[in-house]
């Protein structure tokens, strides 16, 4: 069955029946996953007096654990976590607070992804910048340096998470001028994390604060981006301009079925069945194998192994003509060939 046939057999009506969560599930995943991170933080601070290296070798499960608990906020923003949309909100708000992300203001930028996801006339918001080749070719050298520089996996997968993280969540960015609740949620955040942040300090110390957080935090801003980025960063994805624009074929064929080793699948709550999730992100994320496991006819869309992952770091613009993801080396080839003709 083609990707096309399909996503004109399967609709989100079609999945209403696996959004309803169970509180006591929902709660079980909240504590497995709250409950390991404190006391892995713990067990981090407890090592600084044998060895920091033993110490930094926990952040990367703490990391894991703090990555799960942003997808669970993530879960809460679509309403998906709690059938009470306050337990949705408030449970959202306090885990923000960990994760360092105001959760009224991330919650709406992100509903605009799931929006316009795939849409070429309507990114900016909640995305990754993504240029077509025709834009990029149109670029001065210096402006095409810098989008090289920002698409440089080491950038892309290092420097601009901790920048999203540490620093473009501390105001409303992209919503400066949207009304006070994108102010009060980004600054009430931020009042709570200070309160948090300085309490720790208060019982650890500033130095082994920053020696155990630190990491955790970057390591954990890495991992979420990585996902982030390969779920609609994957070379055969869909984008169209408005006019040819579908939700449905947007969410199936524009993100991707990440298939993952079951323990990564757990720890990143199932965020790889992503096309399922955009074509109904209400689904608690515990409750989207049950819709793969429903519909196989779903398995081979858009789909990307954990090997093949890897290959599209190097992806970087829309080519309009392939429709297709490509590197900038393949565009370079080709306009090297198209030159020599």
């Amino acid at each position: 069955m083609s990707a096309n046939h399909t996503a004109t057999m399967i609709s989100a009506g079609e999945l209403a029946r696996y959004r309803a969560p169970s509180l006591r599930r929902s709660l079980f995943e909240l504590s497995i996953t709250a409950v390991p991170l404190v006391l892995l933080w713990a067990l981090m601070w407890s090592l600084l007096s044998v060895s920091y290296w033993l110490s930094l070798l926990l952040a990367v499960p703490a990391a894991a654990f703090l990555m799960r608990l942003f997808m669970l906020q993530h879960d809460c923003g679509h309403g998906a976590l709690f059938a009470n949309r306050a337990a949705n909100d408030w449970v959202g708000r306090s885990i923000g607070v960990v994760t360092l992300t105001p959760y009224g203001f991330w919650r709406r930028t992100h509903a605009v992804h799931h929006a316009a996801v795939g849409n070429l006339d309507k990114r900016g918001i909640g995305d990754i910048e993504t240029l077509t080749v025709a834009e990029y070719a149109a670029l001065t050298p210096g402006a095409r340096r810098r989008y090289r520089i920002y698409r440089h996996p080491l950038v892309i997968f290092g420097l601009v998470p901790a920048y999203l993280f540490l620093l473009h969540y501390r105001l409303p960015v992209g919503l400066m001028r949207a009304g006070k609740a994108p102010w009060i949620s980004t600054m009430g955040t931020n009042a709570a994390i200070a309160a948090l942040v300085l309490g720790l300090i208060w019982l650890v110390g500033l130095g082994p604060f920053v020696l155990i957080q630190g990491p955790v935090i970057l390591i954990a801003a890495s991992i979420a981006m990585w996902f982030f980025y390969v779920q609609h960063q994957f070379e055969d994805t869909r984008w169209v301009h408005a006019t040819g624009w579908d939700f449905q074929e947007a969410a199936l064929q524009g993100s991707s079925h990440y298939e993952l080793p079951s323990a990564l699948a757990w720890f990143t709550g199932n965020i790889g069945v992503h096309h399922v999730h955009h074509l109904s992100s209400r689904i608690p994320f515990y409750r989207l194998s049950e819709v793969m496991a429903d519909h196989p006819e779903l398995a081979g869309i858009g789909r990307l192994t954990f090997r093949e992952s890897f290959r599209c770091a190097n992806l970087a613009l829309w080519d309009e003509e392939e429709q297709k993801l490509i590197s900038f080396k393949h565009f370079e080839t080709r306009q090297d060939l198209r030159s020599g003709l």
